[in-house]
């Protein structure tokens, strides 16, 4: 059995070479294997340079806002929301409701309280983390949903078919609150 590659896992550098250096395997052939390097996901990005109008606020429940979308396309998960101001408030949390009429909530910042804005208050987002509503209505035979994927071995399934179940059927009883 051979020892392990100097530098451990998840570092490229292999035999006769280290990241860069063009050695035998990977040496100039790319940054580490293992991991999540370089993905761009779990650091602030900052205010962005413009914000839209996304939602207005329908009341709090368990700590966390419900709004009603009213811009005409749908935020990603996990995307911040924002006051007029470019302060964040917190981040899209679950989107429920059907679609013509979907609402989603916001899981708030630590020290903002949900019971503080009150109702129509307005809430912003970066229009670069919206999505276009045809991406959750069904597609005509024919065309590839996810931009070109397909053919042999398929694309990934389950993630539209996901999100139309969360756009039309989950956290309905919050309403109770």
């Amino acid at each position: 059995m051979r020892p392990p590659l100097r530098g451990g896992r998840g570092r490229s550098g292999g035999f006769r070479g280290a990241a860069g250096s063009g050695g035998f395997r990977g040496g100039s052939r790319g940054g580490s294997r293992g991991g999540f390097g370089g993905r761009g996901g779990g650091y602030d990005e900052g205010p962005p340079e413009e914000v839209v109008e996304v939602a207005s606020y329908l009341h709090a429940c368990e700590g966390e806002v419900v709004t009603k979308l009213i811009n005409e396309k749908i935020p990603y998960f996990n995307a911040p929301i924002y006051l007029e101001n470019k302060t964040q408030i917190g981040k899209v949390e679950e989107i429920f409701g059907p679609i013509n009429e979907a609402m989603f909530s916001v899981k708030m910042q630590e020290g903002i309280i949900a019971h503080s804005y009150k109702t129509g208050d307005k809430f912003f987002i970066d229009p670069m983390k919206l999505l276009p509503l045809s991406r959750f209505l069904p597609q005509p035979k024919g065309t590839t949903p996810g931009g070109g994927r397909g053919g042999r071995g398929g694309g990934r399934g389950g993630t539209q078919a996901y999100l139309i179940h969360t756009l039309t059927s989950r956290y309905s009883v919050c309403f109770v609150c």
